[in-house]
């Protein structure tokens, strides 16, 4: 059995923030609690409180203030001798460089914070540090080199009852199998990690969930209507929470149900929605990712071929800037699909969840080994 997913990184005075309160709620009562803290001189409560501001900051694509509060909630967990809260900064951090498209630097900060949680004694913010790290490189399509990291924190979250974790590692591992071609199997996980989550009121994993399901319903069997059902499900949870990076991946997934479909014009809208919205926040990856579709619909459109051309050329060295294993084979499967002469195989397109955006030279890097975690670990990774 699955208890209710909780939210550790909502941590001293804010601890009765629930996993589903809206980010505007967290942001608001966060600063509230940092300003308090930072006047009586409460160095330690000041780092956990910005640390909600932070990740409340991040969730909402505002990546810049992101940036200032992680590393304002580190000093302060410093100047307090707090090597746990440390850790946890560190952690906000390396997910924002992740999603920010920094991975090698990503890579770096959740390493940190992995080692620092071990030294401080809190297996919840190493287990966080170490799902972290195996997003970043299933991210970057490094799937022989995480795969093990994954399935090992699948097994310990089941383990424990973890809901949150279990639906996160569910996910990501079902991303994988999509990615290579194994449908059965992805939808087979999406599916119960959409159940899990919506017995254990994780409303964020669950909107991701069925964002996973839509997809393979609309790769898989051609049913359009359905996947479409299913974002809009999904959209109204992103919307209420205001998660901004899963609304826009939400926007990005229907372009792409869309022109699975043939509703080229239709397509071409959504992946403009989704382009701005990216731009908007900064994530390079989300917009790296919306220019391609926007780019086939454009050609299906009847874009003259040479500015199709130049724009996929264009794409394949951002995407290859932002360190993803397929992206020279993403964009030539898009060339070999509107006959333009392809410069390398193709592959399958590489991992499209929220968690990353990217401009970052990145290289496959090597994961630590999967380590025994502690009997009462919360190890999940948050978007």
């Amino acid at each position: 059995m699955y208890g209710k997913a909780f939210a550790p990184e909502y941590q001293g005075a804010l601890t009765t923030l629930s996993v589903n309160s809206s980010l505007v709620d967290v942001l608001a009562a966060g600063t509230e609690q940092l300003r308090a803290a930072e006047r009586a001189g409460a160095r330690s409560e000041a780092a956990r409180s910005g640390l909600a501001v932070a990740e409340a900051h991040r969730r909402l694509g505002q990546v810049g203030e992101a940036d200032l509060a992680w590393k304002a909630s580190y000093r302060a967990a410093r100047e307090a001798k707090d090597t746990a809260a440390m850790a946890w900064a560190l952690w906000s951090g390396g997910t924002l460089a992740r999603q920010r498209g920094a991975l090698p630097l990503a890579w770096r900060l959740l390493g940190l914070a992995a080692e620092l949680g071990e030294r401080g004694g809190d297996v919840v913010v190493r287990g966080y540090s170490l799902a972290g790290m195996a997003e970043t490189g299933r991210i970057q399509g490094d799937y022989a080199a995480v795969g093990a990291l994954h399935e090992q924190l699948l097994a310990e979250a089941r383990k424990r009852g973890e809901a949150r974790h279990t639906v996160w590692a569910l996910e990501g591992i079902a991303q994988m199998h999509r990615n290579t071609g194994s449908y059965d199997t992805a939808y087979a996980m999406f599916e119960e990690a959409a159940e899990i989550a919506g017995r254990a009121d994780d409303r964020r994993g669950r909107a991701w969930a069925l964002r996973g399901l839509a997809d393979i319903v609309s790769v898989r069997d051609g049913d359009a209507d359905r996947a479409l059902g299913l974002l809009a499900e999904a959209e109204v949870t992103c919307r209420e929470m205001n998660l901004s990076s899963a609304l826009a991946y939400n926007h990005k997934m229907r372009g792409n149900v869309l022109y699975r479909a043939g509703r080229y014009a239709r397509a071409r809208d959504l992946y403009e929605q989704a382009l701005a919205e990216f731009r908007a926040m900064g994530e390079p990856r989300g917009e790296a990712l919306s220019r391609l579709g926007l780019a086939k619909s454009l050609a299906r459109l009847g874009r003259p071929l040479h500015e199709t051309a130049a724009e996929l050329a264009d794409l394949a060295q951002v995407l290859d800037r932002i360190g993803l294993r397929h992206a020279h084979r993403m964009v030539s499967q898009a060339q070999t699909e509107l006959g333009i002469t392809p410069t390398t195989p193709e592959a399958p397109e590489p991992d499209t969840g929220p968690r990353a955006s990217a401009e970052a030279d990145a290289a496959p890097v090597p994961v630590p080994m999967p380590v025994p975690m502690p009997d009462r670990a919360d190890v999940g990774s948050r978007r």
